[in-house]
């Protein structure tokens, strides 16, 4: 059987044909990227062909790949809600979902490329996290002074925990009394309560307080007087039983401790080292008349000029002839830290940071930092570690050893080294 003509012209057309597509086709193909060739990951969708598993390892979209998810997002949500004022802390946007799950994400190859260069690393997530979690986000790391400042917070708490539980396990289980919260001061509006550390600048922190509660424009304008001896902050032991649990339980609780010999020395120079109508006469006489060998009838008739070892004398004594004061007597006293969990534990040594790192904590107002101001005596220079040891000089090595074993738990608690090498 011949073919027509006719019908092998279009055989060898349709032959062509054929011909010139391979050719592209294979052309195109020699031509195009193996990574257009590839599935590409991109936020929001999983490759279709999953890398092999270790035989322990948890499969994608397992509760294991959820607990992560839901812990990355819950921890940028928290880091994003506490950032501290000024501190430019960056923190990638979440992917968003993409609205077709199944569809394949169109983008030309020069962006795809790009956006997988600057796609961040991993985040590493800590194994000790707890509520207040750190995170690194590739090389975009969090503000190194901030996550000291919330470092340095975590190992405070853990040492005086565990110092608590090592010597005062006890107290945890009992209840908590208006003794126990006479010390500590009530601000509202910004839901804090303060523990007042005499000597450890319990004085700004008043100021600041009653700033933070409206009740002044600014800590300059208030006074001395008006600090201690008016009633505009309410102490927490005011409130009835149920108002004592509910703040306990529901507000930022804090306080400020001191170097204990420190602070004994600047209590001591504040109070015996410039008239006082209220510690020469209490305080003084009885200390001149117990402790002071032929003490002058002037020096009994006011109680001035007590020596910083005659007031040590009273301080170690068990039969003392007067009272304990506020001043000297111990943080584990004023402030119960085993009884009462606080949230932030400032130091006096690091005020400022630690203070106007709280301060951004509770979203107070961005024009409000700490006072830098000294409240009484203010031409005098402040009580260093330098003075503290002149002072502690004039004792015997058996008195400063004696004196440390009386604060020995507010130097364990609050994690202060020992301030004389033969001190054990």
């Amino acid at each position: 059987m011949t073919l027509r003509p006719g019908t092998m012209r279009l055989a060898c057309m349709f032959s062509s044909i054929l011909l010139f597509g391979a050719a592209g086709l294979l052309l195109f193909i020699s031509l195009q990227d193996p990574t257009e060739l590839a599935p590409q990951q991109v936020p929001g969708i999983k490759f279709n062909i999953r890398p092999q598993q270790p035989h322990n390892a948890h499969p994608p979209g397992s509760s294991r790949d959820g607990d992560l998810k839901t812990s990355t997002e819950k921890v940028i949500r928290d880091l994003s809600s506490r950032t501290p004022r000024d501190l430019n802390v960056r923190v990638p946007d979440q992917p968003q979902p993409h609205p077709k799950m199944g569809a394949r994400l169109r983008l030309p190859q020069r962006r795809r490329r790009l956006l997988i260069k600057k796609m961040p690393a991993a985040v590493a997530i800590p194994a000790n996290s707890s509520s207040e979690t750190f995170i690194r986000l590739g090389t975009q790391a969090l503000d190194s002074h901030w996550v000291g400042l919330h470092r340095s917070q975590q190992e405070r708490k853990r040492v005086m925990q565990e110092a608590c539980a090592k010597y005062r396990a006890s107290s945890s289980r009992r209840a908590v009394t208006p003794r126990h919260v006479s010390r500590i001061f009530v601000e509202d509006r910004h839901r804090v309560l303060y523990c007042e550390v005499p000597k450890a600048g319990c004085s700004n922190w008043k100021r600041v307080l009653m700033v933070l509660a409206g009740l002044a424009s600014s800590t300059a304008d208030i006074q001395h007087n008006t600090v201690h001896y008016g009633s505009a902050l309410k102490r927490l032991d005011t409130f009835d039983r149920q108002g004592i649990l509910h703040r306990l339980s529901t507000y930022t609780k804090m306080l400020f401790v001191r170097e204990p010999f420190e602070r004994l020395v600047s209590a001591f120079r504040d109070k015996f080292e410039h008239p006082n109508s209220y510690y020469h006469p209490v305080f003084g006489k009885a200390i001149l008349a117990r402790y002071r060998a032929n003490a002058s009838r002037e020096a009994l008739r006011t109680g001035s000029g007590v020596r910083f070892p005659e007031f040590v004398q009273y301080l170690l004594d068990v039969h003392r002839p007067v009272g304990m004061d506020i001043h000297w007597d111990h943080v584990s006293r004023l402030c119960s830290p085993c009884l009462i969990d606080y949230d932030f534990v400032g130091k006096f040594e690091s005020m400022e940071d630690d203070a106007n790192f709280f301060l951004s904590l509770i979203h107070a107002p961005r024009n409000l930092t700490f006072p830098r101001f000294k409240d009484r005596h203010s031409q005098e220079a402040r009580t260093t570690a330098r003075i503290t040891h002149q002072y502690f000089a004039q004792l015997s090595a058996l008195q400063r050893q004696r004196t440390y074993d009386f604060y020995y738990m507010d130097y364990l608690m609050f994690n202060y080294s020992k301030p004389f090498a033969d001190l054990y």
